[in-house]
Order: structure tokens, then C-alpha cells, then sequence
């Protein structure tokens, strides 16, 4: 049997790894101006941190969760989502004390497991960024946590973003308005796809978001959960849409995005973009003041959201975004002959103790083969290494692009190189 990767997993070869630390250190910038600290949870959980929080009606606990036993007996599942992981460590750890800091603003960077069709930036094991803020119910609260994920999109050079807003109310709104949803959809039921109508018994509102051609048919006339808000839900979601005017940021009112998971209450967005003709789902989240109790903690308000790493390099490299990533060598140390192989060694060993990047030829190739490689390292200096130049003391130090050179001692690139480096790069 040939032995390669699980379906649905892939291997971050060094060319793209360098593309996901420049994102990931993006996003740590940008999260940092907000004030947000990085927290890392497992990778696995128990069964019921899942199923409790993400509900056992949605697609990921009932079809797409990589769950097992242990050899102790314990449920366990490959975290499928970042929040619930996140809102367990918060009340496990009591960061809702009373001497923490509110609101409590993480982030989170890490891989996910879900068990589905794999495509393009949609992986089984896929990679998520994503922010949690306990402690605010204020309005102000969503409307900047959804303005920094418009400054990072902004910044980091990905166009064409529409955000996508929509409320589910208060839990006795969300509740009146399901009610009247069957009412609408039932004499529907037997147009609607067979994932609709199994929906429409467990968790009717995820029939809006459907994608099926007869399921946008059958919803195009439902009521709107907007007729259905009571007196809080209306105000704060009216709040939400004044402040992000105040902030300049553009957005569409869309009544049939509800997310696809059962914690989300009042504010739920969705930043949208266009990749060769199609639109793109690249962030996503909402309000879940009721998340915090489900996990046997007092009242905390929640807001937060999540993106996908692979969907954000697949945006940016549709949209011809190139990210400042080019690897440069400072110095490559040419070495000619086995004789001065240790002093090769001690160079580039004092070379990067003086904080310089640089490589040396370790496979006794011929001259011309180490000056390519040189230039496919895009290294800015050459240092070429043999017996002559280790009888006489001294080597030739070369720019790289400008071919201009000079003479240097051992003993000044052993101690103090960075001198002669300027002098022969500037």
C-alpha cells in the first residue's frame, strides 16, 4: 500500500507555509491594535463540548463530527469550531472573575476537523482564525469587532467585500418568528430538498440559508425575522446599524442568513467576496449571550467570529494579491574543498550568532553549482572559502546583484561582520 495523506488533508510544503505565517502574523497584528490576547485550546474535546453548545440538530454534531472513544471510555471529537472550545476554557479557568479585566477579548489560530465533501479552500482538516469577546452587550461591541475584521480584509489587500447583516433577536423573538416560519414552509414541505424538510422539524431557520435551487424557490415570500423583533432586539440591532454608518462601513441588510450554528443571537454577519465569478463566505459570526450558561457559567454576553486560512489564501491568490513574502539570504558561504570544511562551519555559525541569515555549501559541489544556488536563495552576499584564503587570513566578500567586492579578515567576520556587510550592500 502506498502511504499518503488522509482525503482531505493536505501538506504545507515551505513555499506556502511562509504565505500562512504572513497571515497569521497579520491577523496578530491587527488583532493586537483591538487589544486581543491569543489563547490555544485542545485539539480534542469532549463529545458533549460540542454537541451542547453547537446543537445536536446541526449538520456538523449529526454528520460531520470526528468523534470516538478513548481506551478510557470518554466521547471524544476532533474540535470542529473554535468557539465552543474557547467559551469552555473561559468558564473552566473562571475568566469571568470579578478581578479579570472585562471584556475578555481572545483569539484563536488552529486546525479543525470536519468529516465532508472536501473542495476548493474546504478541507476535513482546515485551519481557522477566529476572535471571542465576553463581557459587552453593548451594541459598540459588535459593531468593532465586525470593523476589524473590515480593516484586516482592508489591509491585507482583499477587495471586493460586501458585508452581510442580519439579527435573530432575542430568544423569545427568535422563538416567534420559528413559529411563524413552519407555519409558512409546512404546506411547502414537499417542494423543499430532503435536507429542508428533515430541517424543517429540528431547526427550521436553516432552510433560509439553504443552497438548493427548490429551497430559494420555496423561501423567496417567507416572513421576515425583522416583523418579528421585539422591543430590545429592535433597538439593538438599529444601534448596530447607526454605529457602522458613523464608522463609514457599507453593509446589506440579508434577512435569510442565520448561520449555521443554534448559540447565535441578535447581530450575525457575514463578509462576502467574488473569486472568479463566485461569491465566497471568507468570515463569519455573531452575538451568543446565552453560550457562557450552556457551559454552567453566570450570564455573559459573547460575541465573536471565525475565518478560514485556506478560503483566505485562496481569495488572495485569486484576486492577484501578492503578499510580501520573498525569503532572502544575507550570506552564502561558497566552500571549496573538505579541508576547510569545520572553518566553513564556524563561519556561518558566528555569521548567524551575529544575527545574520545565512547557508553554506554542504554537498562539495563544483563553484558554479554554489553560486546558483546563491542566487536561487536570493542571497545578498558571497563568501567564497578555500585553503588559499584560510592560509592567507583573509576572503573576498561579494554583493550579490552589484558584483562589487572587497577584502575582509577571518577574524573581522568571525566578530564583528555587520561593518563590511553594510559597506559592500549599500
Amino acid at each position: 500500500m502506498k502511504l499518503q495523506k488522509p482525503k482531505g488533508t493536505q501538506d504545507i510544503l515551505p513555499r506556502e507555509s511562509v504565505k500562512w505565517q504572513y497571515v497569521e502574523e497579520f491577523a496578530r497584528t491587527t488583532f493586537g491594535k483591538y487589544n486581543y490576547q491569543e489563547i490555544r485550546t485542545p485539539m480534542f474535546e469532549h463529545y458533549e463540548v460540542i454537541s451542547r453548545s453547537v446543537g445536536d440538530t446541526t449538520d456538523i454534531v449529526s454528520k460531520e463530527m470526528y468523534d470516538f472513544y478513548d481506551k478510557g471510555d470518554r466521547h471524544i471529537t476532533l474540535r470542529p469550531e473554535g468557539t465552543a472550545p474557547v467559551v469552555r476554557s473561559y468558564v473552566e479557568n473562571k475568566l469571568f472573575a470579578p478581578e479579570v479585566q472585562k471584556p475578555v477579548k481572545l483569539y484563536y489560530m488552529g486546525a479543525m476537523f470536519r468529516y465532508e465533501r472536501p473542495q476548493a479552500g474546504r478541507l476535513r482538516e482546515f485551519h481557522q482564525i477566529g476572535v471571542e469577546c465576553f463581557g459587552s452587550s453593548n451594541p459598540a461591541t459588535d459593531v468593532e469587532t465586525i470593523a476589524m475584521a473590515a480593516q484586516f480584509f482592508r489591509e491585507i489587500g482583499i477587495q471586493n467585500i460586501t458585508l452581510h447583516l442580519n439579527t435573530l433577536g432575542s430568544p423569545a423573538s427568535r422563538a416567534a418568528y420559528r413559529e411563524a416560519l413552519i407555519a409558512y414552509l409546512t404546506p411547502l414541505k414537499e417542494t423543499l430538498s430532503k435536507d429542508s424538510q428533515r430541517r424543517l422539524e429540528e431547526n427550521p431557520l436553516r432552510v433560509l440559508d439553504s443552497k438548493e435551487k427548490e429551497d430559494k424557490l420555496a423561501v423567496a415570500n417567507a416572513p421576515s425575522i425583522l416583523d418579528y423583533l421585539d422591543e430590545e432586539s429592535r433597538e439593538h440591532f438599529d444601534s448596530v446599524q447607526k454605529m457602522l454608518a458613523t464608522l463609514g462601513i457599507d453593509y446589506v441588510i440579508d434577512t435569510n442568513m442565520v448561520r449555521g450554528l443554534d448559540y447565535y443571537n441578535h447581530t450575525i454577519f457575514e463578509f462576502i467576496t467574488e473569486v472568479s465569478g463566485s461569491e465566497l463566505t471568507i468570515c463569519a459570526g455573531g452575538r451568543y449571550d446565552g453560550l457562557v450558561e450552556y457551559f454552567d457559567g453566570p450570564a455573559t454576553p459573547g460575541f465573536g467570529f471565525g475565518m478560514g486560512i485556506e478560503r483566505l489564501l485562496l481569495v488572495l491568490e485569486g484576486q492577484g494579491v501578492t503578499l510580501p513574502v520573498a525569503e532572502e539570504l544575507d550570506v552564502y558561504v561558497a566552500v571549496l574543498g573538505e579541508q576547510v570544511n569545520g572553518e566553513a562551519l564556524a563561519i556561518v555559525q558566528a555569521l548567524r550568532n551575529q544575527g545574520f541569515k545565512a547557508e553554506r555549501d554542504y554537498l562539495g559541489r563544483k563553484l558554479k553549482a554554489q553560486f546558483k544556488s546563491a542566487d536561487q536563495l536570493r542571497a545578498t552576499a558571497l563568501i567564497t572559502l578555500g585553503e588559499s584564503e584560510l592560509e592567507q587570513g583573509r576572503v573576498t566578500l561579494k554583493n550579490n546583484q552589484t558584483r562589487e567586492e572587497i577584502q575582509v579578515s577571518l577574524e573581522q567576520i568571525l566578530t564583528d561582520f555587520a561593518p563590511v556587510f553594510e559597506k559592500v550592500t549599500k
